[in-house]
């Protein structure tokens, strides 16, 4: 089920997103890049593309750990507190991940609609 995941990550480069170059010229951009808060590794500068496959690489590894950290349960070499603190951080970031494609496909949807 996790692998099924992995493969959102590739995404970009199958649909052509990640060819998509963003103009940094603008005020507004270079603020937002240049604040600390705002900084996800590298790709706080990058596209679109990049920061979304960006999320979707550690949405799986939060799963990965999560689903290793259940098993190590299941083999008494894991406390059941260390279980439950990994299951519950994949939970979060899994219902993150959910929101953030559902607003994803109404922005897409509200799009579409719009008259040209």
């Amino acid at each position: 089920m996790i692998d099924a995941i992995k493969n959102v990550s590739s995404l970009s480069a199958t649909r052509g997103l990640g060819s998509i170059a963003t103009d940094l010229s603008s005020v507004a951009s270079n603020a937002i890049a240049s604040t600390p808060e705002t900084a996800i590794g590298s790709s706080a500068v990058g596209s679109f593309a990049s920061v979304m496959s960006d999320v979707a690489k550690n949405t799986v590894s939060t799963l990965k750990d999560a689903e290793n950290a259940s098993f190590a349960g299941i083999k008494g070499t894991m406390s059941t507190r260390e279980v439950v603190d990994k299951v519950m951080q994949a939970d979060q970031t899994l219902q993150t991940a959910i929101a953030l494609r559902d607003k994803m496909v109404s922005a897409f949807l509200d799009i579409t609609k719009m008259q040209i």
